[in-house]
């Protein structure tokens, strides 16, 4: 399982389904000080070859990226997938971000994450403490509906698409390859951890 944009080493931070022992995870990150197994973008995955991949995990990474380079990575999640492999990724709901703005609580506390209190303003422009301390990675450049993300996994070429909300402000997609299980297999998959 290819963990992209992996962040530092936390078994706890993988999806529960990639839990069960039966997984090797291959760590990916832009940033080299969280000692990643590869440093690269997700925007290219050239270290990988054609469907080698069974499956890859990409939690609130892709709204890090420019807009115009989110087809371009969503290309390389298909590309390096086998037949029967499957992309799971969440990213922050926008639609249910700008709820919040609209209701008058663009700086108030919507949950607390391990990273601590998260407020409208982190899930539309990144983790300001973070960002404050130095880390740009975190900066979020592009945002996502449900609508989008599914339009966008299609349009890169996965075949099936299942799309689901989540319970703090975020989406579900898992981007199914064409000979992977039905899309009914990874209902339970897309959700919150």
């Amino acid at each position: 399982m290819l963990h992209v944009g992996c962040g530092i080493y936390a078994p706890e931070k993988l999806h529960p389904a990639f839990r069960d022992g039966s997984w090797r995870e291959v760590r990916m990150d832009l940033d080299p000080r969280v000692k990643p197994d590869i440093v690269g973008s997700i925007t290219d995955l050239s270290a990988f070859r054609d469907g080698t991949v069974e499956a890859l995990w990409s939690s609130h990474n892709v709204e890090h990226l420019q807009d115009h380079e989110v087809p371009l990575a969503l290309r390389e999640f298909r590309r390096v997938l086998k037949g029967d492999g499957f992309a799971l990724i969440t990213t922050p709901d926008i639609e249910s971000v700008a709820k919040l703005v609209v209701e008058g609580k663009l700086d108030a506390t919507a949950y607390v994450s391990p990273a601590g209190p998260i407020t409208a303003l982190d899930m539309i422009f990144g983790h300001r403490a973070s960002i404050q301390a130095g880390n740009h990675f975190m900066e979020h450049k592009t945002a996502f509906t449900a609508e989008r993300l599914g339009r966008l996994l299609l349009e890169a070429g996965f075949p099936k698409v299942v799309m689901r909300r989540g319970t703090n402000f975020d989406l579900w997609a898992v981007a199914l390859m064409p000979d992977a299980a039905p899309p009914e297999a990874y209902l339970g998959t897309v959700r919150q951890q």
